[in-house]
């Protein structure tokens, strides 16, 4: 078996060495849009010899002003020591506040984040030492979090990803559903499902053709999509029915309708165009696949 991609590395920067130099943040045209620097300090500035990448942003629905960010912080260039940081904005992304990570001085990787229809927003993390994940939550618009699920207690594994169900009245409505790369699991399994909005997670099962590397998302009628590689040139898009009835609790292969595809999933969308995973998320409306 090849070696997971995320494991213990360096050690972290020395204790006293972070956030001593400053510069002006970054400020980006580029064809019409503008990025700004969202790793910044107190003052707004660029923090000298710090680095970051894997971000992953979430919007507020019920104001676009509002905006949280999570991604893999390293305090210091020379080290891949890796932590969870986070950074939050109220003005549409024009300025970002950086507080920290959610438990300085943890290993931590693969940060992903989410929002309800509320405007509650939701980290996933993973503890690199174990592949196990948890679930943060914060109520302030990313200012902020609490641990929502026990630590490492949402099962998880190497490249999770996690979405949730945003339609109030549905059967599954506030359920999050994850799934990870199955050869690097937590425990076992590649799937996950939360009745509670993240705050629990049941135990895995294996989902067919143990899809690795992508993305998944929930139909306006309550089905899971979820698509992903096989390391080679297989791709495959499936499809939960039963996922959103909180009286199933262990689904069975032939309850998934799945299909091998290069690289696109046909639900029906708005515009009828494919949804190409897991590099465009789109939100669903039908439950062709």
């Amino acid at each position: 078996m090849a070696e997971p991609l995320e494991k213990p590395g360096m050690p972290p920067a020395p204790v006293g060495t972070y956030r001593l130099e400053t510069s002006p943040r970054m400020i980006s045209p580029y064809d019409g849009f503008v990025s700004y620097q969202v790793n910044v300090d107190q003052n707004g500035n660029n923090i000298v010899g710090d680095a970051a990448n894997e971000p992953s942003i979430s919007v507020d629905p019920t104001n676009g002003n509002k905006m949280t960010i999570g991604w893999r912080q390293f305090d210091t260039w020379t080290s891949n020591f890796r932590q969870s940081g986070y950074g939050y904005t109220t003005d549409a992304g024009l300025t970002w506040h950086f507080p920290g990570d959610l438990q300085p001085g943890v290993f931590r990787s693969d940060p992903v984040t989410n929002s309800d229809e509320t405007g509650t927003f939701f980290y996933l993390s993973l503890l690199v030492n174990t592949f196990c994940g948890d679930i943060w939550r914060s109520t302030n618009g990313g200012q902020s979090w609490t641990e929502w699920s026990p630590d490492a207690g949402a099962y998880s594994g190497d490249k999770e990803w996690f979405t949730l169900d945003r339609t109030p009245g549905s059967m599954g409505h506030g359920f999050q559903y994850q799934f990870w790369t199955q050869g690097f699991a937590c425990q076992f399994g590649g799937f996950s499902r939360s009745t509670n909005a993240g705050a629990t997670w049941q135990s895995p099962i294996s989902i067919p053709n143990s899809p690795q590397w992508g993305s998944l998302d929930v139909a306006s009628n309550g089905n899971l999509y979820i698509g992903g590689g096989n390391s080679g040139s297989a791709f495959w898009c499936i499809r939960s029915s039963n996922a959103q009835n909180p009286n199933v609790t262990g689904w069975q292969p032939s309850l998934w309708r799945h299909g091998k595809s290069r690289g696109t999933c046909w639900p029906n969308l708005s515009g009828s165009r494919p949804l190409r995973w897991p590099y465009e998320q789109q939100h669903l409306h039908g439950s062709e696949c």
